[in-house]
């Protein structure tokens, strides 16, 4: 069987995104504050990882408000801090941190509102014919099911990994028919459960899809947005049906204006 080339790809889409984390390292015994963070700062830029603060919250307890790039995944930017941060110490901690680690998403605004705003599509762009504006509300995804505010266990981490995904029509055209808008929910909901997303809400309107997921820490969030674009376009006959970019942010339980603890 032939393989099918995916249409949008990281070289030819443009992302816009705001990717935040609060990652907590665990070291094998107490430390002080020292002076290795803007060293660490430098070492992480080029892996697409930018540490913005760091905290001992206790004195065996190091927390990091980090930002990164939509290519990087949570497993790869904690290998970034982690890894950097020990071959700085290397001489002081020749082995400093715990394997265990917790990481965070966080977002300008909480997990509540972002999820409130993606159930809130259909409403938010009313359609002029009440019978679309009907058959709309029946293709909203909203599962109460699906906790986003509990975390995710890994072989050596307590993560949340909560992404706020949107893509827009290409040119902005309007897609009112139901068997083409039918089909894209069915697939945004075959597609989650294959890569085992945690789908609590999604925003289907004519012009543009909003998602709300939890994630697996070794996908990237542009890895995340990608594999749902190439499938939606699957189910539209594998033609350019979103513009050639997307928006990724993360999202969590605290806003960054109140805590990134």
């Amino acid at each position: 069987m032939a393989t099918v080339s995916p249409i949008y790809t990281a070289d030819n889409c443009k992302a816009a995104y705001q990717l935040n984390w609060a990652l907590a390292l665990f070291w094998h015994e107490p430390v002080r504050q020292a002076g290795w963070l803007a060293e660490l700062q430098l070492t992480t830029e080029p892996d697409g990882v930018r540490v913005l603060e760091h905290r001992l919250v206790k004195p065996n307890v190091s927390q990091f408000l980090v930002t990164s790039r939509p290519e990087v995944s949570p497993e790869r930017l904690v290998w970034s801090v982690k890894g950097r941060l020990q071959h700085l110490v290397r001489r002081e901690h020749p082995k400093a941190f715990r394997r265990n680690y917790g990481l965070r998403s966080l977002g300008s605004a909480t997990r509540q509102l972002v999820e409130q705003y993606v159930r809130s599509q259909v409403e938010r762009h009313p359609m002029a014919d009440p019978g679309v504006q009907e058959m709309l509300r029946g293709l909203q995804i909203d599962d109460p099911d699906v906790d986003l505010s509990a975390p995710r266990r890994s072989a050596h981490a307590l993560y949340w990994y909560n992404l706020h995904v949107c893509f827009v029509n290409d040119g902005r055209c309007m897609e009112i028919r139901r068997e083409p808008l039918q089909r894209m929910r069915e697939m945004i909901l075959g597609a989650a459960a294959k890569k085992r997303h945690l789908l609590s809400r999604a925003g289907i309107v004519p012009d543009h899809i909003h998602l709300t997921l939890g994630c697996n820490g070794t996908e990237s969030p542009a890895d995340v947005a990608l594999s749902y674009m190439n499938n939606l376009a699957y189910v539209c006959g594998m033609k350019w049906a979103f513009a050639f970019g997307f928006y990724v942010g993360t999202f969590g339980e605290y806003d960054l204006g109140v805590t990134w603890l």
